[in-house]
């Protein structure tokens, strides 16, 4: 293989998070898909080609897609999340049956790895029987060599947010798997106060809505990010960012709440996008509402998480 960028397959890209990860890290992405059209807006703007094909991913005919070397999926969540149904594998109306797709996609192309990312939740899911059949089909019917770890983008890609996903990472090669390594902690040194804009918008702001009399005397640091949990205000006593999540675009006061000079208001999506680890020069859609701005970003992933894992996955591919 040449020392060229590796070529990479973009699955349940939503707005480009792992690609943007991977093409950090020198990977070359062949091909982009989502069936969501609204991510697409988002994602054409921020990427040349390939564009991002929305499609539903039965319908992709797998050997006409141009060959690659790693397939890569952040594979939708929500059935297998603590937030939601836990439906598992049966759960289609969430894309809990998704996982199959992949499957198809592995043993007729045969990349010689690949790297999915999931809820923390997938591992206990069921009592663990989900993700031992995710297991079972990846290591005994497809013959990859895998490791799967947690990681935390406070912990391991230096973003004040405390979200906790699950990696799986797989190769062809036996001897590669043994090589990889998932990165080590490293300290937190950044403050969320970084990423937050000193100018927002009036409409981000509670000081003249009606839940501001309900929160006002409980949201009085400036040093501590909140949230309004229907009937109280939560503090995250680790001077964090909690998960952002995508049912921040459903309504009501799912966003972060923070206090500065000006009042209280919420995170922007822009600033949602930046502790995603998105770079400032990201484009976000004028024409798209702030609630489909806001699924996007809790729907993403960290962007400086997944590089360290590209960095390795790379690194192994040309020992």
């Amino acid at each position: 293989m040449e020392k060229r960028g590796f070529k990479t397959l973009d699955l349940f890209a939503g707005v480009g998070g792992i690609r943007l990860a991977f093409e950090n890290s020198g990977f070359e992405t062949v091909f982009a898909n989502d069936n969501n059209k609204q991510c697409k807006k988002t994602y054409d703007l921020n990427f040349n080609e390939p564009k991002l094909t929305v499609k539903d991913i039965w319908k992709i005919y797998v050997k006409d897609l141009p060959d690659f070397d790693i397939l890569l999926a952040g594979f939708p969540c929500q059935a297998f999340s603590i937030a939601g149904r836990q439906g598992g594998f049966k759960d289609k109306e969430t894309g809990g049956n998704l996982f199959f797709s992949i499957a198809r996609m592995l043993n007729i192309k045969k990349p010689q790895a690949f790297m999915l990312e999931n809820v923390k939740n997938l591992e206990r899911h069921n009592k663990g029987h989900t993700f031992r059949v995710i297991k079972n089909i990846l290591e005994k019917r497809l013959k990859y060599h895998i490791k799967a770890k947690v990681l935390n983008s406070m912990t391991h890609g230096d973003i004040p947010q405390n979200r906790e996903r699950i990696f799986i990472v797989g190769f062809k090669d036996k001897k590669k798997r043994d090589a990889f390594k998932f990165p080590e902690e490293t300290p937190l040194n950044k403050s969320f106060k970084e990423f937050v804009n000193g100018e927002a918008d009036n409409k981000y702001f509670y000081n003249d809505k009606p839940l501001y009399e309900r929160i006002k005397n409980d949201i009085n640091s400036e040093d501590t990010v909140y949230q309004w949990r229907r009937k109280y205000v939560r503090a995250n006593k680790k001077g964090v960012v909690p998960t952002l999540t995508a049912n921040m675009g459903t309504g009501g006061h799912n966003v972060p709440i923070i206090k500065n000079g000006k009042g209280i208001r919420k995170l922007t999506p822009k600033e949602c996008f930046m502790l995603q680890g998105f770079p400032k020069d990201f484009k976000l859609p004028e024409e798209l509402a702030d609630s489909k701005l806001y699924h996007q970003a809790g729907n993403s992933v960290t962007v400086p998480v997944v590089q360290r894992v590209a960095e390795e996955i790379k690194r192994v591919l040309l020992l």
